[in-house]
């Protein structure tokens, strides 16, 4: 058990789709560059190279014999779409790379581009993110690179690029988003036998922007540390760490001199805080954790200091039941060793039971260790890849149908007429959840509506985490 807060955040450059432009000149009535330059589409003449704070580009001197490749360009005066450069030969794969991304580009655009390519200024390069090969080999895309020190032609090769590798960046995640339940369900405690549901759950938890609140409740050596730490590692935003905290700041903050040392939960802000043993919770982190989870903040008053910190998160929690164990068979015998109380409880949208596994789970898990299985070492470059696959998905605003909510509300029914058999109640919290949860699962899917395969996903969720199976009642 780690008993020390871990930390992870994860942000990617900008990759807007069109980035403005601007050319660093203007046109000086007063110029005295010549109309015809020596070599087509160039300039040679007499202030050529000059920035428009009269500094030499690339350290081009007039007069000078230089390469076609090597002579700066003149922003004001270089003519990309002149016949004589049009009869000149395009590399024929630089040809099928242009026609293959011209859709991004208008017709203007794709004359300059073939004329740097042309003219072996620019160059088609490839990135692709560091996944490994048994995860998503289809992760590359293309973007323009730059063949010269010269300042005009890397801002035109960086501009064109920027919607390169959007689109590209779209396109590979476009791909991904038909297996992406399967592939990142793979990455998540690969190690623990079975807990489906449970990992399903932590799945939609990463792609809700709204709140979605889990408890995982049950016997030590049940696999929760683990799943959490999965979820943790693979969020863009996270925190983990025990509920009696690492440091003197438990869940919320504390105040040494000057300095304001954060919890858990201000760790987490915009993200998932990864509570492990959440019973061991000390009792002034209480109020502060229900704060956070219904109002997305937390207050300081001690002395003179008073301050509020964002803590917008959503909370993925385990605890062991009261002495450690569950005992009994019947739901009242669990509730009563039930480590919170209702108003705690009552926060959290699913809370799923854990037994200690029976024989066969055991055996499974025993033959599993035998064989020697690494698979909970998660790669990073396949983590990275999940969390900008998730900063792209949470940009998406996901509408919920009306017409599916005769089918939450059918299961709702059905939740209340047997709400005595569940070990937390039944209330507004619990539709909230579910719809919050369905429009994870279209996100997951890069889906602005959500469908009816979605609702059955959560409504299978729920189902899971509320109906408490025989066999384990009978552990």
């Amino acid at each position: 058990m780690n008993s020390h807060t871990d930390t992870h955040s994860h942000k990617h450059a900008d990759s807007s789709p069109h980035p403005s432009h601007s050319h660093p000149h203007k046109k000086d009535a007063a110029s005295s560059v010549p109309a015809e330059p020596a070599d087509e589409g160039w300039d040679t003449g007499p202030g050529v190279g000059r920035l428009s704070g009269g500094a030499s580009e690339g350290g081009f001197q007039g007069g000078s014999k230089l390469s076609s490749k090597d002579k700066p360009i003149n922003p004001l005066t270089y003519r990309y779409k002149s016949f004589l450069v049009r009869l000149i030969p395009m590399r024929r794969e630089d040809s099928e790379r242009l026609e293959s991304v011209a859709e991004h580009f208008s017709d203007d655009e794709l004359e300059e581009i073939k004329f740097l390519l042309k003219k072996n200024k620019v160059k088609f390069s490839k990135k692709s993110f560091d996944t490994t090969k048994s995860f998503w080999r289809e992760s590359s895309y293309l973007f323009f690179e730059s063949k010269v020190e010269d300042p005009y032609v890397k801002a035109k090769a960086d501009h064109y690029s920027k919607r390169l590798i959007s689109a590209g960046r779209e396109q590979v995640f476009s791909e991904f988003s038909k297996q992406a339940e399967e592939k990142i369900l793979s990455l998540i405690a690969p190690s623990i036998i079975g807990r489906d549901e449970v990992k399903l759950a932590g799945l939609l938890q990463l792609f809700a922007k709204e709140k979605v609140h889990i408890l995982l409740l049950g016997d030590p050596s049940t696999g929760k540390t683990v799943i959490l730490r999965s979820i943790a590692d693979l969020a863009p935003v996270s925190s983990f760490g025990l509920g009696s905290g690492a440091s003197k700041a438990g869940l919320t903050l504390t105040v040494s001199g000057k300095d304001v040392i954060r919890g858990l939960l201000p760790l987490a802000d915009g993200g998932i805080a990864c509570i492990d043993e959440l019973n061991l919770m000390k009792n002034q982190d209480l109020a502060g954790l229900l704060n956070a989870m219904e109002k997305g903040f937390i207050t300081y008053d001690k002395g003179n200091n008073h301050l509020r910190l964002d803590a917008r998160v959503k909370v993925f929690a385990s605890a062991n039941p009261e002495g450690d164990k569950f005992v009994g068979k019947t739901v009242s015998v669990l509730k009563s060793q039930i480590p919170f109380e209702d108003a705690l409880l009552s926060r959290f949208h699913l809370l799923f039971l854990l037994r200690r596994p029976g024989d066969k789970e055991f055996l499974k898990i025993s033959e599993k260790i035998i064989r020697g299985s690494k698979d909970n070492d998660l790669y990073k470059g396949d983590a990275d890849f999940v969390k900008e696959y998730i900063e792209y998905a949470n940009d998406i605003e996901v509408d919920f149908d009306k017409g599916l909510s005769v089918f939450v509300q059918d299961f709702v029914k059905e939740l209340r007429r047997d709400e005595d058999d569940f070990l937390i109640e039944i209330s507004p919290r619990t539709v909230v959840g579910m719809i919050n949860m369905a429009k994870a699962s279209a996100r997951l899917r890069l889906s602005d509506k959500v469908s009816k395969e979605d609702v059955d996903r959560v409504i299978g969720i729920f189902r899971a985490a509320l109906y408490i199976r025989k066999e384990e009642l009978d552990k």
